[in-house]
């Protein structure tokens, strides 16, 4: 038995586990998915789906064999495959988050609608889905059919395509391209998965529904993740290249998350970009011009009332013009 890869293993399914459970309780817990971008979920998704596959067709020789050996060594043998279906089915479940807690008011279109009675337009909900929306939708569909053909295609070669049940012997051809197919696509995939959500996260600079502490556990995680498959039996670098990949772009991505989570402190907005409601307190005589007006990376503009701004009048506004005088000026 190779208990260090054994316990090492054990290690990460677990942290697995426990490392992507502040991204899902997050979600759940502020009710939106606000901050990821679609492309983002979509290449992990398939990435990691891939992986499993890979990891499966590797190793399907050692899983037939499992009726030869006890539970514990079988369990231990195909440890490997466990934790990489951990990773993709903790994965997918922030997808299915996403679409769940999507925001509704970023659902539909809405339009300005000005009235005569009013000065400031209201805003009409139509029952044309946002683009952004639609493209989720669309990406969620991506993910599930793309699941189910390679699902389909690695089970039919491993059932139908003869192989020697020695675990250390070599795949048939047509097996070994289609592993080799798998961990590339993963790990090209993995390669670019984080640059859409970087530049999302770079256009909006908000966190927004994105968890620190998940990445924070990860990123360090991933050298630990390389190293316990690199030693699994059957695996080789097409297996493991797409995790160190996607460490190095994790990390890229916390740093600029902790850089945007202390600017929106320093500008007194929440994770979302929304004044935070110390800073958002408005008293009855605090002039409307003596608020300061935050521009979110989006185009959305707050204003945080009670901060003075270079528009304020430098000796204040006269307290006079109050009741009949200010009622007539309304």
């Amino acid at each position: 038995h190779d208990w260090f890869t054994a316990l090492l293993t054990f290690g990460l399914c677990c942290g697995l586990i426990v490392s992507y459970l502040p991204q899902h309780l997050r979600i759940i817990n502020q009710g939106s998915s606000e901050g990821f971008s679609p492309w983002f979920l979509l290449l992990g998704s398939t990435s990691s789906a891939a992986g499993f596959l890979n990891m499966i067709t590797m190793q399907w020789r050692i899983v037939r064999c499992c009726p030869a050996f006890v539970s514990r060594t079988c369990v231990e043998m195909t440890a490997g495959i466990v934790q990489l279906g951990l990773q993709w089915a903790m994965f997918t479940i922030i997808l299915v988050l996403y679409i769940i807690y999507y925001p509704p008011h970023l659902k539909y279109i809405r339009f300005a609608a000005g009235t005569h009675h009013t000065r400031q337009p209201i805003h009409v909900k139509t029952p044309i889905k946002s683009p952004e929306w639609r493209l989720s939708i669309i990406l969620a569909w991506v993910v599930a059919i793309h699941m189910a053909i390679i699902t389909f295609t690695s089970f039919l070669f491993l059932l139908t395509v003869p192989a020697s049940p020695v675990p250390d012997a070599p795949l048939p051809e047509i097996l070994a391209k289609w592993a080799t197919f798998l961990g590339v696509s993963s790990a090209l995939l993995a390669t670019v998965q984080y640059a859409p959500q970087l530049i999302h996260t770079y256009r909006a600079k908000i966190v927004g529904a994105l968890s620190i502490p998940m990445m924070c556990i990860q990123s360090p995680g991933a050298v630990l993740m390389v190293l316990s498959i690199a030693l699994r039996p059957g695996t080789n670098w097409t297996s493991w290249i797409m995790f160190a990949v996607s460490g190095i772009m994790q990390g890229s991505l916390l740093a600029m998350c902790i850089v945007f989570h202390f600017r929106q402190r320093r500008l007194g907005l929440d994770e979302f970009g929304n004044p935070l409601p110390s800073r958002t307190t408005v008293h009855v005589d605090t002039p409307a011009s003596e608020a300061t007006v935050v521009e979110r990376g989006d185009g959305d503009i707050r204003a945080v009332a009670g901060v003075p701004s270079e528009e304020t009048p430098l000796l204040g506004r006269s307290k006079e013009g109050k009741g009949w005088l200010s009622w007539l000026r309304r």
